[in-house]
């Protein structure tokens, strides 16, 4: 009886979200009970009411009841599996969500379109905001401006050894081949013990198609979203990482389909590079970042790009910000850049382009948005070189800073906000780390990152990159 109580409550809440019609009501009731190997009652639709709904204590609820009824393992990703299925399964085909989709595309816009797909990822629990709200946030004054702060309890936080031994691993081996492929859509999921390991649920995750450069992409928001509006697309075909041509072209492609969003990639290269280099895909959203606020300390003349204005941006990471009203010259003024940089080697403060065997170490991390009529490209140049001293990478925080950050410094510390392990949480309520000292050390970790730093050395050093470009 409990059971089938909270089955008609979750309906009734589907549909005021408009998850489900309000014709389907009986239907989606016995397909929830039909999950849950319950049986009836029949609801009484009338003395249903969602004014005093707790959506994350039903689903628990219903979670720890299909556990009870034997449908899965009772772990945390066993319960989320139930949980997943039964909103799910409520859920219009991924046919029709695209044809909405493309239809407020069509008719409204794009702001119209993202506003609604956004609000269905929330209601329907792939964007998972009851554990977005439970994340730490402040904004943290520094030499850089101020920088925004995130403690991240969410997600477990990552080892930089296994991010870049994912980088490395065989494709096709498993179904699906990692999180962000696009046939994830509806997936069960699986736990550690299978032969894959463990596999997030994603039986309510609906993938938009959008085409960037001329290739079938796929659209979805992020479910622990740091920033409004995180969004991903990701390729169709599951292949590594790369920053090229096609896909700086692609970034452009994005904003002219979503002006109202950045977009940017994750530098294709061990250490410097994301979290999941195995799959190529960028990161975007509804969010304006301290890297964005940036002042301009000079400008550069890109020979042959008279149209195109560069600019070294005071901040801690090298980046040189291209503006043009153009895209297709800002592309190539952003290829020439970025061509230029992974040949350039600066020995006296730490770049080298390559090894003697080959291996490059050179890259960037591009970001791309619309401001007005005009295009921005930002190039955070990289270098992934490792030296005895530093291990894990020479432009990676040094060991002092681990206490604070260790993991890799990917697009989203890059445009300057800090996503941190839940274990900060305890050393401030211990009062051993202050938000003040978190928020320095985090400046000094991008401190760390930067190629060219702010001293004597670097800027002589940048300076002869920026003359030869």
């Amino acid at each position: 009886m409990v059971v089938a109580k909270d089955v008609a409550a979750l309906v009734t809440y589907a549909a005021d979200k408009g998850v489900v019609e309000e014709d389907d009501r009986a239907w989606a009731y016995n397909r929830l009970l039909g999950a849950l190997r319950e049986e009836g009652p029949a609801p009484s639709w009338d003395e249903v009411s969602t004014e005093d709904f707790d959506l994350e204590a039903t689903m628990v609820r219903l979670g720890e009841a299909g556990v009870a009824a034997g449908l899965e393992e009772d772990t945390p990703s066993g319960r989320d599996r139930v949980e997943t299925e039964l909103m799910g399964l409520m859920m219009e085909r991924p046919s029709r969500i695209n044809e909405r989709f493309f239809e407020l595309l069509r008719n409204k816009g794009s702001l119209a379109a993202t506003d609604w797909f956004y609000r269905l990822c929330c209601d329907v629990r792939y964007v998972r905001e009851a554990a977005i709200a439970r994340n730490v946030t402040w904004d943290a004054p520094t030499a850089w401006g101020d920088l925004e702060i995130t403690i991240n309890l969410s997600k477990p936080e990552k080892d930089p050894a296994a991010i870049a031994a994912a980088g490395k691993a065989p494709t096709g081996e498993q179904y699906p081949a990692c999180q962000l492929c696009v046939e994830n859509e509806g997936y069960y999921g699986r736990g550690a013990s299978t032969a894959f390991g463990a596999h997030p649920a994603r039986q309510n995750l609906r993938v938009v198609p959008i085409e960037l450069g001329g290739e079938r992409w796929g659209f979805q928001y992020s479910p622990y979203a740091y920033f409004e509006e995180h969004c991903i697309a990701m390729s169709s075909e599951h292949r590594p990482m790369v920053i090229n041509r096609d896909n700086m072209g692609r970034l452009l492609d994005f904003v002219d389909l979503f002006p109202h969003y950045f977009v940017g990639s994750n530098a294709d290269l061990p250490i410097v590079g994301g979290s999941i280099l195995s799959h190529d895909h960028f990161q975007g959203g509804r969010h304006e970042f301290p890297m964005m606020r940036a002042k301009a300390v000079g400008e550069v003349a890109l020979s042959g790009f008279a149209n195109v204005t560069c600019e070294v941006l005071r901040w801690p990471i090298t980046v040189l910000r291209l503006t043009c009203v153009d895209g297709w010259e800002l592309l190539d003024a952003g290829c020439y850049v970025t061509s230029a940089w992974r040949a350039w080697n600066a020995l006296e403060v730490g770049v080298v382009a390559y090894d003697e065997d080959g291996t490059p170490h050179n890259t960037v991390t591009p970001v791309v948005r619309r401001v007005g009529n005009e295009y921005e490209l930002y190039l955070a140049l990289r270098c992934n070189v490792t030296t005895p001293e530093h291990p894990l990478g020479l432009f990676h925080p040094h060991e002092d800073k681990w206490h604070v950050k260790k993991e890799n410094i990917g697009i989203i510390e890059v445009m300057g906000m800090a996503i941190l392990p839940p274990r900060l949480l305890d050393e401030m309520n211990a009062g051993r780390l202050t938000r003040e000292e978190i928020g320095r050390v985090f400046g000094a970790v991008l401190e760390d990152a930067g190629v060219f730093k702010w001293d004597e050395a670097g800027r002589a050093a940048l300076g002869r990159f920026l003359e030869m470009l």
